[in-house]
């Protein structure tokens, strides 16, 4: 505690009221005060240099390395570790530099608006983020905190509910909670048109309707809500794909010839935060797979022009790859050398061509290899009939 020389301190609409005697000390006492125009109105301390937040927003961190050896504040909202400031200065400054002084948070407090228990709801964000991304959150009687982005996410998150079946799915704007002016706006997704402020928390409860579209987030979505041209990895190998891909929290995968996207759009839905590069040299493919991520849930799908290894090169090391097609010896190496440890890394092949390289890959390093053989029941004429796709190859392993 005593190296720390910057003081992050959670605010709310109470302003100075609302802090612990510590917290209210070291904002009183500081020499250099950073927040948003908000902040500094609600502090309302002039003894100290009032500085706003830098644009670029990134700028922030260098800005706080100029001012190492004075007593600094930053006034975030609520809680500074909950998707807010403090985390991010976190990863750039000794931690034994800062102390937190965290405030009841927005997610706290409309939970107690609501009488929602914090344990059984799902706490997102989209402020500053692509609100597609909390479409993979809607489910059967799931319940949602959302922090916004303005007076329109309301709005547009009431139609993703309503284009999937969840049109009676129950939304409240809470906006200035814990102040005098605390605002609240009551409605349904089918039917809402409440002008908000931009400054809000939304809360929704999930209402599916009988012929609501279920998506969970395990893998193995229908391959009919993907736009693909044929060419793609179907639902069942996907599924056991995915398992031996095993998404984790914030982990990055390499779909190295996405495609039209499907493992890597799965396997962002399958665990918070975790990211993907789709590496796909066809613009026809990358459109679909930009497509599919936006209706899906992960907007934050990168794709990258161009065909490995040559690609591969400057790419942020992956804790996972896929290969659907294409693997030669030099790909693998490029991409096996880039593994992180205890990076998973799986190839599936259907031509005989491609199950010769990854069988002799198999026989060097080792891992599992394994057939897969998919038979549907699909109508023929007037019956029906097991319609058989092409088996696959599939060959993974784990660096150790």
């Amino acid at each position: 505690m005593s190296s720390a020389w910057l003081h992050i301190v959670g605010i709310g609409e109470d302003g100075l009221d609302g802090l612990v005697p510590a917290a209210r000390a070291v904002v009183e006492s500081a020499e250099v005060i950073i927040g948003g125009e908000r902040h500094h109105q609600m502090v309302g301390i002039h003894s100290a240099e009032q500085m706003k937040w830098p644009s670029p927003f990134d700028a922030l961190i260098s800005q706080l390395q100029t001012l190492r050896g004075k007593r600094v504040v930053v006034l975030a909202t609520g809680d500074p570790l909950w998707f807010s400031v403090g985390a991010r200065i976190g990863r750039s400054i000794d931690p034994a530099e800062i102390t937190y002084y965290p405030q009841i948070s927005a997610f706290q407090l409309a939970s107690a608006r609501m009488g929602w228990s914090m344990a059984d709801v799902e706490a997102l964000t989209v402020h500053g983020r692509p609100v597609e991304q909390i479409i993979s959150f809607i489910q059967p009687n799931q319940r949602l905190l959302i922090l916004t982005t303005g007076g329109q996410t309301p709005g547009q998150i009431a139609k993703f509910l309503a284009d999937r079946g969840f049109g009676a799915s129950k939304m409240t704007v809470l906006a200035a909670m814990g102040g005098g002016n605390e605002l609240r706006f009551d409605g349904i997704a089918a039917t809402w048109d409440h002008e908000v402020p931009a400054f809000n928390t939304l809360a929704v409860d999930c209402i599916a309707a009988p012929d609501a579209a279920l998506l969970p987030r395990v893998p193995g979505l229908p391959d009919e809500l993907f736009e693909h041209d044929g060419t793609m990895t179907k639902r069942e190998t996907r599924a056991v794909t995915i398992a031996k891909l095993m998404p984790m929290r914030g982990a990055l995968l390499w779909d190295i010839g996405t495609g039209c996207g499907s493992v890597a759009v799965e396997w962002m839905r399958a665990a918070r935060y975790a990211q993907a590069i789709g590496i796909e040299p066809r613009a026809d493919r990358r459109a679909m797979a930009a497509q599919n991520a936006l209706a899906l849930g992960t907007p934050t799908l990168e794709l990258v022009a161009g065909t490995a290894p040559e690609v591969l090169q400057g790419l942020a090391a992956p804790d996972a790859i896929f290969v659907g097609g294409g693997l030669t010896d030099g790909v693998f190496d490029a991409a096996w050398a880039a593994l992180k440890p205890l990076g998973r890394f799986v190839s599936n092949a259907v031509t005989l061509e491609s199950e010769a390289i990854l069988m002799e890959l198999h026989k060097k390093y080792g891992g599992e290899l394994v057939r897969l053989a998919v038979t549907r029941a699909e109508p023929v004429g007037p019956y029906r009939g097991w319609r058989p796709f092409m088996p696959v190859t599939q060959w993974s392993l784990i660096k150790r």
